[in-house]
């Protein structure tokens, strides 16, 4: 759940919002066919058409008159203006891609004792690996591929990392060592790491009100919940067969999926303004015709210095980063643990099997849904709040308007754990602990819809790279601390190993509460959050500047006229 970073772009070029050029030159169409094919005209000053130093225009463009290329009113080729039935193709192509990635990263969980007596492992910590080693891929793709699919596109990237998920899935299922079987995870978890970085631009692509992204948004969060919960239900039923069948199952997923990744159209609005402009000039043999993105220079440089750092630097030096991070992290960490702990206790302490096992995590899912519905609720309440004339101070507060859910969810998830924990024991009917997955699902979602909201709402333009550190910190603990599982729950018994996780929840918990009553203090701290302010204070005082320029200019055509 990323916005596009400002920095790098040239102050020189038309501001483009989804690829749509909204600087005020004069617009003409071309021929009466080219519906909806709006180019503007730019002329460069003389000055510059004199000198001799490079032009920013590209070397295939000689004519000193560009035409810069954008959509028109209620062109079907911006994606804002696709078809209802064609914007929903697009939703579920997408949730199953999420799915088939999430499922991916679980499916394991269902099949350790069986990889354990094939392959002959001693050691149960190895059998974390499968499952953990996935997770690194996860770590990539808000670096390297959210960023690439802002160049080539969305489908292009998602295709092609697909292939790699595809591929490496089926080497997993015929891996012939558990060293080549580990390799093949990791490099499928890397190809299934773009649709959980990619898939929320996606769906910003192609809605541009706040309810309807809401609601996209709540269905996607709800994915990447319910994929890791569908893993150990289908390995565990599997598993009596053959291990290698679990991931033959993943694999028939993914087969099903390629029609329709086949069949999605790209959504990127600048991409697509680059196609129509190759288009018309292709057509109309005008080599000036060209799109914003094809004006912008990419300086690699910068890229890897200032774009790629930046995560790492917000992670180090933005106390919300930090502090968020950290919060997200331990949460999805207890997530992916208890894919080592639920066999530890409801096969030890009421005899399930690996299948009933994987049902457990049902209610995980089920609360997932309640929080999704919830989040929609406050949405709601929130837009009907910001309407009001005058609109209530709190609803201009960042804190007020995300946080909230967090503080809610803290709660629900530390009395989940300390729930688990002292009621699984033979005395006591086995639903009573598999209902603590209730509110579980319900304070998981909820703390990373309020968490993940509060980092865009703080940061926006930066807000990519506050995600990416987010993304990349809470895959690295989902990676390491559930080696320390079976440990823990073998010494300190389910109880005290729920109680330990409860506790360090609950110190967690705190941390949104803090940012209700501190947080417009540490934002006026923050560098990034300085600099946002500053760049809001120039482009505040450009408008007014240029709306006094208006006006002067009316006033003088008026006196002229007189």
């Amino acid at each position: 759940m990323a916005a596009p970073s400002d920095e790098g772009q040239n102050s020189a070029l038309p501001e483009v919002s989804h690829g749509v050029a909204t600087r005020p030159p004069s617009a003409f169409q071309l021929h009466a066919d080219d519906v909806g094919n709006q180019v503007e005209v730019e002329k460069p000053e003389t000055s510059r058409a004199n000198s001799s130093s490079p032009s920013p225009c590209p070397s295939e463009h000689p004519n000193p008159e560009r035409v810069i290329v954008s959509f028109d009113d209620g062109d079907p080729m911006n994606p804002y203006n696709f078809s209802q039935p064609k914007k929903l193709f697009i939703v579920v192509t997408c949730m199953v891609l999420v799915m088939n990635s999430t499922i991916g990263s679980s499916i394991a969980s269902g099949i350790s004792e069986p990889t354990q007596e094939y392959f002959g492992i001693s050691n149960d910590q190895l059998l974390v690996l499968p499952i953990s080693i996935y997770l690194i891929g996860y770590v990539i793709g808000p670096l390297v591929f959210a960023p690439l699919s802002e160049s080539y596109g969305r489908k292009p990237v998602l295709i092609a990392t697909f292939v790699v998920f595809t591929a490496f899935t089926l080497g997993t299922a015929l891996a012939p060592t558990f060293a080549g079987l580990v390799i093949m995870r990791l490099l499928a978890g890397i190809g299934a790491s773009t649709p959980i970085s990619v898939i929320g631009g996606v769906y910003a692509d192609i809605y541009n009100t706040r309810k309807a992204r809401g609601l996209v948004i709540t269905i996607f969060m709800a994915a990447t919940t319910w994929g890791p919960l569908i893993g150990p239900i289908a390995s565990g039923y599997v598993a009596p067969v053959s291990w290698r069948w679990a991931y033959w199952v993943s694999l028939i997923v993914a087969g099903v999926t390629w029609p329709f990744l086949i069949l999605m159209p790209e959504t990127y609005g600048p991409i697509v303004l680059k196609r129509k402009a190759r288009y018309l000039r292709e057509k109309h043999g005008d080599a000036n015709m060209v799109a914003p993105v094809e004006l912008q220079k990419q300086d690699l440089r910068e890229l890897v210095v200032v774009v790629l750092t930046r995560p790492i630097r917000m992670f180090l030096f933005e106390a919300i980063v930090t502090t968020t991070c950290l919060y997200l992290s331990v949460v999805y960490a207890i997530f992916y643990i208890f894919f080592q702990a639920y066999p530890i206790i409801f096969r030890g302490t009421y005899g399930f099997t690996s299948g009933q096992v994987g049902l457990t995590f049902l209610p995980i899912g089920v609360g997932s849904m309640i929080a999704g519905g919830i989040y929609l609720v406050w949405d709601s309440f929130l837009a009907r709040s910001q309407a009001k004339t005058p609109a209530p101070a709190w609803t201009q507060i960042e804190e007020y308007i995300r946080l909230p859910l967090a503080c809610l969810g803290g709660p629900l998830f530390v009395v989940s754990l300390f729930w688990l924990g002292w009621t699984a024991r033979v005395s006591i009917h086995w639903i009573v602990p598999t209902l603590s997955a209730l509110p579980f699902g319900l304070g998981f979602l909820l703390i990373f819809m309020g968490e993940l909201n509060y980092l865009v709402d703080a940061y926006e333009v930066y807000a990519a790279s506050a995600m990416g550190a987010a993304s990349c910190s809470r895959s690295l603990f989902g990676v390491v601390l559930p080696f320390a599982a079976k440990p823990m729950y073998n010494d300190l018994g389910v109880a005290w190993a729920c109680s330990l996780l409860g506790f360090l929840s609950l110190l967690m918990s705190a941390i949104p509460f803090v940012f209700i009553k501190f947080g417009d203090r540490i934002r006026a701290n923050s560098k990034f959050c300085r600099e946002l302010k500053q760049k809001k204070d120039e482009e505040e005082r450009a408008k007014q500047g240029s709306a006094q320029q208006s006006l002067h200019a009316l006033e003088n055509k008026h006196e002229e006229g007189v």
